[in-house]
């Protein structure tokens, strides 16, 4: 099972669950020392780490390359935030590096696996999205954009790819306790506007309850469910 985001937030809570369920993880994450941190953590656990930027391609190879002949499933976690800029506001480079990390390394990271999966004749692909995913009042314009961009991946490698035993879906997290830092310039504007909308969340999960909602939808039990997104959010989107 490959895990992104590794090293902290949803993606560390996702692999260390799979690792002490008895799985074996390829944990990847750009920052090394927190995946040296993790693995000793699990020293009793079958658990591969690989540290590199999933923006590019030597990183996406190694993490394929780590996993062998055989990848039963992937969990895209790795995701970084925007300065909550509207459209007219947002740079060239916030949108360039939220688009690149939150929707075009996932797509290529899928990319990479799926012939594996194709031989094996089965598999399971779970993309994080988010709120901002489903509604405009989450987040700024890269993010959401991103996040509806992952759903959009997702369903549609669910129909492509369902006929081949491959089952994908999507977790929508809300407001979620993973410590993700925000950019040091924050939209004035934005962040003003977003304000009311961020006070109706009406729980903040943990890392580790996000997990439980990845790995549901990564294992067996979820064998009849492809193409679904799984708002994980405290009845948030029902608001």
């Amino acid at each position: 099972m490959i895990v992104t985001g590794a090293a902290s937030g949803i993606g560390r809570a996702t692999a260390a669950r799979i690792a002490r369920e008895g799985g074996r993880v390829i944990a990847s994450d750009i920052a090394a020392d927190k995946l040296d941190a993790l693995k000793d953590e699990l020293s009793d656990a079958d658990i591969t780490v690989i540290a590199g930027d999933l923006t590019t391609q030597p990183a996406i190879d190694a993490v394929v390359a780590a996993a062998g002949d055989r990848i039963d499933g992937l969990a895209n976690v790795a995701g970084i935030n925007d300065d909550f800029s509207p459209a007219g506001e947002t740079s060239d480079a916030t949108w360039d590096r939220v688009i690149a990390i939150n929707l075009t390394a996932p797509f290529k990271l899928m990319r990479a696996v799926l012939p594996l999966m194709e031989q094996a004749g089965r598999g399971a692909i779970l993309n994080v999205s988010s709120e901002a995913g489903l509604r405009g009042n989450a987040s700024g314009n890269a993010y959401t954009a991103s996040k509806h961009g992952i759903i959009g991946v997702t369903r549609s490698a669910a129909v492509m790819y369902g006929p081949k035993g491959i089952r994908v879906n999507s977790v929508a997290p809300g407001g979620v306790a993973t410590g993700i830092p925000m950019p040091p310039h924050m939209s004035e504007y934005g962040s003003a506007r977003l304000a009311p909308f961020q006070q109706a969340i009406p729980s903040v999960a943990t890392a580790e309850q996000l997990a439980a909602s990845i790995t549901f939808l990564l294992s067996d039990d979820a064998v009849n469910i492809n193409g679904a997104v799984l708002t994980s959010d405290g009845g948030w989107s029902v608001q």
